[in-house]
């Protein structure tokens, strides 16, 4: 594999590549775990994780590409690592020679751009009209632009958080681990924003869980080795999730009422959260969101009526806003009740005050008139 192919795979999966290495020639029936624990006999690599494994169409070995938890000391790493379980030495290559190797000849060909006033775009539609032979110039020029094309991206991109939480299907749930629903609304929410691959995705998912919960996935992944991460989320929300209906998790929510002295806004994000598990469990058509969460806002808010009438929330049912606008007019009336409530007492605190003093002063007279009179 050549340099600028490790380093697109580097990137690929989102790993530092000043963190990453690859291991040659590692025989197809090798655990990761095995795999794992081989790297972590270089003592310099410390903690070691499988990040990605491809096919050596050559030798018919794996290619196994790996991350540390710290940066690596490439003076402090052998050129090979001995197999815990016996057999031919695995080849290690450092990313970190590798983006050398192209940092130097990006800035290379930076600098011939500049002279020549071209960009990366100018130099792509120069190739465009023929295609690039595999490992020719032309092939090395477009992988140096995309890789340059990557590199420029801004820091947010290549350094957005990754990790979801540990999740291990244990009850009461560990210290330390997320909840089922946390967990899968953070799952959710990492499968339909990030732009990564599906490997990618399902590694992630499959980096979080533990315990029970990864035994799961594991049983998954043997009937069909290329689900979905969908599948993944789908799969822990039947084992551990509850086990109402659609119908029966609406019925539960048209039952939800305001606490005691709960706030508003904090009883909407409590409908919030239930009416989201009725949609992802079919008990409702998502177009009927609003409309259902407004209805029963006002029929369950007992302890906010006068918050109800200032907002004109039974006058908008007919359009009901989203939750956020919702939440945000809410959020903001509650603002200003507190600022009327705290000037109301400022103002019941000044007018005590002065009727002390006012009775104080009248106690003086009497004194001074009663001197006056018997002195």
């Amino acid at each position: 594999m050549s340099l600028f192919l490790i380093g697109s795979w580097c990137s690929k999966a989102c790993i530092d590549p000043n963190r990453a290495f690859v291991l040659h020639d590692v025989p197809t029936d090798f655990d990761l775990s095995d795999i794992e624990q081989t790297a972590q006999s270089v003592k310099a690599f410390g903690r070691v994780k499988v990040r990605d494994r491809l096919t050596d169409t050559q030798t018919g070995n794996n290619l196994v590409l790996c991350e540390c938890h710290q940066d690596i000391q490439p003076d402090r790493i052998p050129p090979h690592v001995q197999p815990l379980n016996g057999g031919p030495v695995w080849k290690i290559s450092l990313l970190t020679e590798c983006m050398r190797s192209a940092d130097d000849f990006s800035a290379k060909l930076k600098k011939l751009m500049v002279e020549e006033g071209k960009t990366i775009d100018d130099v792509s539609a120069l190739l465009s009209t023929e295609t690039p032979q595999e490992n020719s110039p032309e092939s090395i020029i477009q992988a140096v632009g995309d890789l340059l094309a990557k590199t420029m991206r801004p820091t947010s991109e290549n350094t957005a958080s990754r990790c979801l939480r540990i999740f291990s299907g244990q009850s009461p749930t560990p210290a330390g681990e997320e909840s089922l629903d946390s967990w899968v609304e953070q799952a959710r929410l990492m499968i339909e924003e990030c732009d990564c691959s599906e490997r990618e995705k399902r590694r992630r998912v499959v980096e979080s869980l533990k315990g029970p919960a990864l035994e799961i996935i594991q049983a998954v992944r043997r009937d069909n080795p290329d689900a979905s991460p969908e599948s993944y989320v789908e799969a822990l929300e039947s084992a551990f999730g509850s086990l109402e209906s659609g119908e029966d998790l609406y019925l539960a929510f048209r039952s939800l009422g305001q606490q005691r002295g709960e706030k508003l806004s904090d009883f909407l994000r409590r409908l919030e959260r239930s009416l989201t598990k009725v949609v992802q469990r079919g008990g409702l058509p998502s177009h009927r969101v609003d409309r259902a969460r407004i209805d029963q806002l006002i029929r369950g808010a007992t302890e906010s009526e006068i918050m109800l009438l200032q907002l004109r929330l039974r006058e908008r049912k007919e359009e009901p806003p989203t939750f956020l606008k919702l939440l945000s007019e809410i959020r903001e009336e509650e603002d200003h009740a507190r600022v009327r409530h705290e000037s109301n007492t400022t103002v019941r605190q000044v007018k005590v005050g002065l009727g002390h003093h006012n009775h104080h002063l009248s106690r003086l007279c009497m004194q001074q008139q009663w001197k006056q009179l018997y002195g």
